[in-house]
């Protein structure tokens, strides 16, 4: 069973093919690893997949349905979210407002989007819910910009979570930090997720956080697909640790 699919799918910038007739599938359930090296086309792939790029050919289906001429918030809406390499947050806010404001914007609860969130039980409730599975709960008072870089990272995910989807892409959710934090935040997203059988696409470069927390792992080079398997066939696959040398480390 797939999730998601894209069929063809193709994007060129002047004369970079960005994403060359890619075939790409997601399927209900599994913690997936997009990996390859700068430019491989992975960031590409999501912002054609959100809606952030048009996609010169091809098509992308999303449980079955064509979602591919959908705007950012219609594909939100029908159940595709992203977090972002550089966290994209309000960092005048409050942690707390910051997932409130999310939720608000989810029910269309536009007229109090400027009113105090405490104000709404239900949404007050769902936010605080949300930083407690994060971890957060005891920044919710704190200004978002007064976060460490890891506990942005894991807000930024939180936001992108709050927006209940169904299929989640996290953009190297782990740059930035040291490598200390980099195991607590994924064993923080990974088990959200799983709890709540979230389906979701990690784009991350390093590879021992790839092969701890992927079921399965779809390597590109140079806009198109190289390889897709499970960790073990991935670190066994010489296609990829010739091409990627250097971020495919052998057994």
């Amino acid at each position: 069973m797939t999730l998601l699919a894209t069929r063809g799918l193709s994007k060129t910038f002047g004369a970079l093919r960005a994403v060359d007739n890619v075939d790409f599938t997601v399927r209900p359930g599994e913690f997936l690893a997009l990996i390859g090296s700068n430019g491989a086309g992975k960031t590409t792939l999501v912002n054609l997949i959100s809606g952030l790029f048009r996609p010169d050919a091809g098509r992308i289906e999303f449980e079955g349905r064509d979602v591919t001429q959908q705007s950012v918030n219609e594909r939100i809406r029908t159940g595709i979210a992203r977090s972002f390499q550089l966290v994209n947050l309000f960092d005048q806010m409050s942690v707390f407002d910051n997932v409130a404001l999310t939720v608000f914007a989810r029910e269309r609860k536009t007229r109090s989007l400027f009113a105090l969130a405490d104000r709404d039980a239900a949404v007050a409730d769902e936010a605080a819910a949300i930083l407690a599975q994060f971890g957060l709960a005891t920044r919710a008072r704190m200004v978002a910009g007064g976060l460490s870089q890891g506990e942005r990272k894991l807000l930024d995910v939180a936001v992108a979570y709050a927006l209940r989807p169904r299929l989640l892409f996290l953009d190297e959710p782990t740059s930035g930090v040291s490598t200390r934090e980099k195991a607590p935040i994924m064993d923080v997203v990974t088990s959200v997720v799983r709890s709540q059988g979230i389906t979701a696409v990690v784009i991350e470069h390093d590879m021992d956080v790839v092969f701890t927390y992927s079921d399965r792992i779809v390597a590109m080079h140079q806009g198109a697909i190289l390889a897709d398997g499970t960790p073990d066939e991935i670190r066994r696959n010489d296609q990829v640790t010739s091409t990627l040398i250097g971020t495919v480390a052998p057994a």
